[in-house]
């Protein structure tokens, strides 16, 4: 156990236990039997990305007719079961130290939004549905997580920053990271909010029915990459990931892309306001986080 300042007050970590039994439990990792079978996801372990890439391409605009589209990647876990231990065990340390309950969903709290709320239909200027392929891998990557093969990151603690996510392999660009996670709720019951990390979900055209989420309960290592509110050439130097809002099933999600090919050791980080649409495959992109690093 040892002691951390974060904002000038200090706060106990208690390292969360290394062991399988535990890691289990508090991620509720479900046996392989009683997740997606393989052949409908496509992969059970990190070997088996190679097949993924074996798919058939298919070519629409990303941001621009004209463009050809990027698929997005799904991440390669690491090969180690013990490293994958720790890398979990990091964000379960980071989870428990705030009192925060992972939860790698949505979720739709009594007395805030409804799952009903949550239409993408709703989003000013409309909001772009996410690819077939994109959405299988989308869908992939949330299988293997139930599975415990979660992507090569890891939580660390710095006295200045708070808890950050760093690479813990090599991440490709475009390779899906996580979606962000948390409670759902009206923006107009968060205006006041000290929540350091609420992020836009669904920006209506009645601005009554816009919607944010708001980690402060429940998250996952979403919760955790920094952002960077700054226009510098350094600060775009060191973003490396993007959140992207998509209608899925008709609903809003965002989900964190790398937008570069990340180093072993790399902080993830992204740029949190000021964004422009030409640099983002989605439409009026808000993001409301305040946890950020200053410049």
């Amino acid at each position: 156990m040892e002691r951390k300042k974060k904002n000038n007050r200090e706060m106990t970590l208690t390292s969360f236990p290394v062991m399988q039994t535990k890691i289990v439990d508090f991620f509720r990792i479900q046996k392989c039997e009683d997740a997606v079978p393989e052949e409908q996801c496509g992969i059970h372990s990190s070997s088996s990305h190679q097949g993924c890439k074996k798919r058939r391409r298919r070519s629409m605009p990303l941001v621009l007719s004209k463009m050809r589209r990027r698929r997005i990647l799904p991440y390669i876990t690491t090969a180690d079961a013990q490293r994958r231990l720790e890398q979990m065990g990091s964000l379960a340390t980071a989870l428990t130290a705030l009192k925060i309950r992972f939860s790698n969903d949505l979720t739709y709290m009594p007395g805030m939004a409804s799952r009903y709320a949550n239409q993408a239909t709703l989003e000013k200027g409309g909001m772009q549905v996410l690819a077939r392929e994109d959405k299988k891998t989308f869908e992939l990557c949330r299988t293997m997580y139930k599975r415990g093969e979660c992507p090569p990151l890891i939580v660390v603690f710095d006295s200045r920053e708070g808890f950050t996510v760093q690479a813990d392999g090599h991440i490709k660009d475009m390779t899906f990271i996580t979606e962000y996670t948390g409670d759902v709720d009206y923006l107009k019951n968060r205006e006041h909010d000290d929540c350091d990390s609420m992020m836009t979900l669904l920006l209506a055209t009645n601005s009554s029915k816009s919607l944010v989420i708001c980690p402060d309960k429940r998250g996952n290592i979403g919760r955790f990459i920094n952002g960077i509110n700054n226009h510098t050439q350094e600060g775009r130097k060191k973003q490396n990931l993007k959140c992207v809002r998509y209608n899925v099933d008709g609903q809003c999600r965002v989900l964190l892309v790398a937008c570069r090919d990340i180093s072993p050791g790399e902080s993830c980080t992204m740029i949190t306001t000021g964004m422009s649409r030409n640099t983002l495959p989605s439409i009026s992109f808000e993001i409301l986080r305040t946890k950020v690093i200053q410049k």
